[in-house]
């Protein structure tokens, strides 16, 4: 469908208003005017932005890790990624990351596409990489980031996945993605 054959469903802001400012995300409360002429609030999370990278080493392998997730108070096991630094590309994130967090820089990188991973309460997107290529260079992780590097067979991964290891949604995304655009 066009957008516009969709101008019936879409909502229009009023206004709008911080309701709180962190140092990762604000949350945002915008008045807006429904398709059918009323009004209605939406509070949403404003949030940068984020790149995954599906890393494969030269032996097919792919970089998983396991790391702490403090919302849900669990290890999970995740590919790479992290958040889009004010002034910085995705493509510059997924770089940046695959060097920090498990020690990586690749040669050759393409986009699996673009992931909304939260619509109903984030404008948060996510672009998926694939890194090919790896050399290994020495992670550098941040201050204060603790994760353990897990190289994974496919098969690994899925069993992992079917055994509801893998819970987390931008690499389940992310497995889709890239098993269906394989070069």
């Amino acid at each position: 469908m066009s957008a516009q054959e969709d101008t019936h469903l879409v909502e229009t802001r009023i206004d709008s208003q911080d309701v709180f400012a962190g140092s990762l995300l604000r949350v945002r409360r915008d008045r807006i005017r429904l398709p059918d002429g009323n009004e209605a609030t939406r509070e949403f999370v404003v949030h940068p932005g984020a790149a995954l990278m599906v890393a494969i080493l030269p032996d097919g392998r792919l970089i998983l890790e396991r790391q702490f997730r403090y919302p849900i108070g669990r290890v999970m096991l995740e590919f790479p990624a992290g958040k889009v630094d004010e002034g910085e590309t995705p493509m510059d994130t997924a770089q940046r990351e695959l060097i920090e967090e498990v020690g990586y820089a690749a040669a050759t990188w393409r986009s699996l596409g673009l992931i909304h991973p939260q619509i109903g309460y984030s404008n948060e997107t996510i672009e998926l990489f694939v890194a090919r290529d790896l050399t290994h260079v020495g992670a550098r992780l941040d201050d204060g980031e603790f994760l353990d590097v897990v190289p994974m067979t496919e098969q690994q991964l899925l069993a992992a996945v079917d055994a509801g290891e893998v819970t987390d949604g931008k690499t389940l995304a992310a497995i889709l993605l890239w098993q269906r655009r394989r070069d």
